[in-house]
């Protein structure tokens, strides 16, 4: 009792009116913390006692409660003791639940329940690129023509909301909604059923594993509906099926007419990402929902690491996602140029890595000593540097390689009678870009050299930045540091150029896109391609300025970002310009078509480039190649994958009995053994890896093509020479007589001499007409 002056009788009555449950006397009991965990049910095993499966499931969460109160779920959920807050019942099958560490080992142990995994927490990966990809050409208009239906098509996008009011949702001219749609248009905060179109069919929230980690979400400063205040989401939207906008740019940059790769397809927009970041059972129940609304693609541009199959949630969900006939194109992540960085690596699921276009956005960095030096920006405001004037130059680190606090310019490390007046050159790293541009702005700095680390090579990605800011490439950044460390009277100013076009080379790997080798099964090759994700335009939310930053009091319209985040839509997009084209294939087919005619030279016909190293791409950096829409729409053959395979290839990944139930779950699917080992899955890529042991000299594998060219057709096999392998390929010609008539052949490859490092190559099969291409990797593990 706190109230110590209290009479007497008001503390007896106190007593008497508080429940006896509630005094606790002595130390007061520490209650387990709970958390959220997903958990993946049997759905055949049900007891025919029940009459619903949510029933049965929270009949098992109740069981292992102690303070049995569970109740039911409601969508208004104020109630700390609320357990139960998704039930999975489309892609997967199952819940998410609050528990504690014992309850969910508990109900592991529980008959039905097949496994229990804690909440996750993912992150984003964060107008010429249908030009360069072949989809503004006037011959195209044929192969694209609004009698493919396209309109009939609805990607979901699971990212942070849409803002409405983008032109580039505009649904003037479209036809109404698909007859097969289910989805809904949730409502709040500035967020109204008007706010859903023909063009944004759908528009839902999923936030109760997000506020479950983090506390209720603060109402007054994010948008609890659809409304996009970060950005990102109305920027993927855009790029898979932005209407036309004509006269489109960024403060001037990439002006042009800003049109998504399929702009006659619709957008379901599944907000799952927060300030806080994005939880696995919000995606979950996402990819759930979406999947029963009837979405036809799912464009994912996130993600959260790599977890064995069984272990990764977002896998299951796309696993059962692919059952029912849904492509789902993910992002690979940007953690190159690191090897092995792939996040989204199942062979059920398109992973899509960055590349550059053949437009930038030149900058120049005009030293004292007369030299230029070449770079980038999307720099644009009334902070101008004058051309004729030199200002002072400093760097604020050492000629060490290893970057300090000042000289990242990170947040309270410049001193403002150090940089005042001055051009400071930041490194990167820790913080973003244009952050580190506000840091020098309010210690006094007129301006910023943005200087590339070892990892980011020469690659140049353009900022809107607060100051002028030019960013450049390491080598040159090192010969600019050592000017401003060695010379008393450093000077430089800084020039913006605007958009140039045409710029060689292109495509270039991007120095971010992530790397393979995928080490959860080197016979599946990752990423599967690259697409457009550097500097790209596409629409931009009305709440937020296109740095990002709060500071930033700019509202634009459009906005230029780079990432894996946005190649994943360029993919997605053209996927739905497939699906309308040919509604009967499956996604495997649909990536098939997009790896086999992807391209591997860039436009001066040269080997595709990796940005961190100036030096040609591998096949663990761009997968099959860059994607070709106009290609793909006529791929001549193709690899098809069922369920069933995708089912043998876990077979042939030793996972367990339990293990396999998660992807079972729908069709009650046992092994039937039909793949000898992983690498015979019938993947457009080849990966063959030799065992440790030195005596195994020789592999097979197997693939089945599809013929959906012409009836009567013929191909004959060519394959590049590669180091350390003989290729035989039987038989070496296919001749087909009908269309989808399927023909088997097998590749073997015979060991010439053990090479210490992967090997790569093609095999391409040809028939006058097409180029059916296939990466090849042949990886030798170290002798025991």
């Amino acid at each position: 009792m706190t109230h110590v002056l209290m009479p007497m009788l008001a503390q007896w009555l106190l007593l008497i009116l508080v429940p006896a449950a509630s005094l606790h006397f002595g130390p007061p009991v520490v209650r387990p913390a709970k958390t959220t965990y997903v958990v993946h049910m049997d759905r055949s095993a049900m007891p025919g006692s029940f009459s619903s499966h949510l029933d049965w499931y929270s009949s098992k969460i109740e069981s292992v409660v102690s303070s049995s109160n569970l109740r039911e779920i409601h969508d208004d959920d104020d109630d700390d003791e609320e357990r139960i807050i998704y039930s999975y019942q489309t892609a997967l099958h199952g819940v998410a639940a609050r528990l504690t560490g014992d309850e969910a080992r508990m109900l592991e142990q529980e008959d039905g329940v097949l496994a229990v995994f804690p909440e996750k927490k993912y992150q984003l990966h964060t107008t010429r690129s249908p030009m360069f990809l072949g989809l503004d050409r006037e011959d195209s208009s044929d192969v694209w023509s609004q009698n493919n239906l396209d309109h009939d098509v609805v990607v979901g996008v699971l990212d942070t909301g849409v803002w409405p009011e983008s032109e580039s949702f505009n649904d003037t001219g479209m036809a109404p909604v698909p007859a097969h749609w289910k989805g809904a248009c949730e409502t709040g905060r500035a967020f109204e059923k008007r706010h859903c179109n023909r063009k944004i069919v759908g528009a839902r929230i999923f936030y109760r594993g997000y506020e479950s980690a983090t506390g209720k979400i603060n109402e007054q400063t994010e948008y609890k509906s659809p409304r996009d205040q970060d950005g990102h989401g109305s920027h993927t939207a855009a790029t898979v099926a932005g209407s036309l906008v004509r006269g489109a740019n960024l403060l001037g940059y990439a002006y042009g007419t800003a049109r998504g790769m399929a702009p006659g397809a619709r957008v379901a927009a599944y907000k799952v990402c927060w300030t806080g970041g994005c939880f696995s059972s919000d995606i979950l129940a996402a990819i759930d929902r979406a999947v029963a609304d009837g979405v036809n693609i799912l464009s994912i541009s996130l993600g959260g690491g790599v977890s064995p199959y069984y272990r990764d949630s977002l896998a299951i969900a796309a696993f059962g996602a692919m059952e029912m006939g849904v492509l789902v194109s993910c992002s690979a992540g940007n953690g190159g140029p690191d090897p092995v960085s792939l996040t989204n690596v199942s062979p059920w699921i398109t992973t899509v890595g960055a590349s550059t276009m053949d437009r930038d956005f030149p900058a120049t960095v005009k030293l004292g000593t007369g030299i230029s030096v070449a770079g980038a920006s999307l720099y644009k405001g009334r902070r101008n540097l004058s051309v004729n004037k030199r200002y002072p130059l400093v760097y604020l680190g050492t000629n060490s390689s290893s970057p300090n606090p000042s000289s990242l310019c990170l947040e309270g490390t410049l001193n403002p009678h150090t940089v005042a007046g001055k051009i400071v050159i930041c490194d990167r790293g820790i913080s973003p870009r244009v952050q580190k541009g506000q840091v020098v702005k309010d210690a006094g700095g007129i301006g910023m050299i943005l200087q590339n680390t070892a990892a980011n090579g020469e690659e140049l990605v353009a900022d809107c930045h607060l100051l002028p800011a030019v960013a450049i490439g390491e080598k040159e950044g090192r010969a600019i540091k050592h000017y401003a460390l060695t010379s008393q009277n450093a000077t430089a100013t800084l020039t913006f150029s605007g958009t140039r076009l045409g710029v060689q080379p292109s495509p270039v790997v991007a120095a971010f896109s992530s790397r393979g080798p995928n080490f959860l099964a080197l016979e599946i090759l990752k990423p599967d391609m690259v697409a457009p994700g550097v500097n790209i335009l596409a629409a931009w939310t009305g709440d937020m300025g296109p740095s990002s930053l709060s500071t930033d009091h700019r509202r634009v319209k459009f906005n230029i970002l780079s990432g894996t985040s946005m190649s994943c839509p360029h993919v997605s997009g053209v996927a739905a310009l497939l699906k309308a084209k040919h509604p009967d294939w499956s996604p495997a087919a649909i990536k098939s078509a997009l790896m086999t005619t992807a391209y591997v030279h860039d436009n001066t016909r040269k080997p595709i480039r990796d940005a961190s190293t100036a030096t040609a791409s591998t096949p663990y950096d761009h997968g099959a190649g860059h994607i070709n829409p106009l290609k793909a729409i006529d791929p001549g053959l193709l690899y098809d994958i069922q369920a069933q395979d995708y089912f043998e290839f876990l077979c042939a990944q030793k996972l367990t009995p339990a293990q396999l139930k998660v992807f079972a779950k729908y069709a009650n699917r046992t092994c039937h053994h039909s793949l000898a080992r992983a690498g015979d899955l019938n993947y457009p890529a080849i990966s063959v890896v030799f065992p440790e042991k030195a005596s195994v000299t020789s592999l097979t594998v197997q693939r089945t093509v599809t013929n959906v060219g012409p009836p009567v057709s013929n191909y004959r096999a060519v394959v590049s020479p590669i180091k350390g392998v003989s290729v035989q390929v039987e038989p070496s010609t296919l001749k087909f007589t009908q269309r989808h008539q399927k023909l088997t052949f097998k590749t073997t490859f015979t060991t010439t001499a053990r090479q210490s490092r992967p090997e790569f190559g093609g095999l391409v099969w040809k028939d006058g007409v097409h180029k059916v291409r296939s990466p090849i990797v042949i990886t030798w593990l170290p002798p025991e």
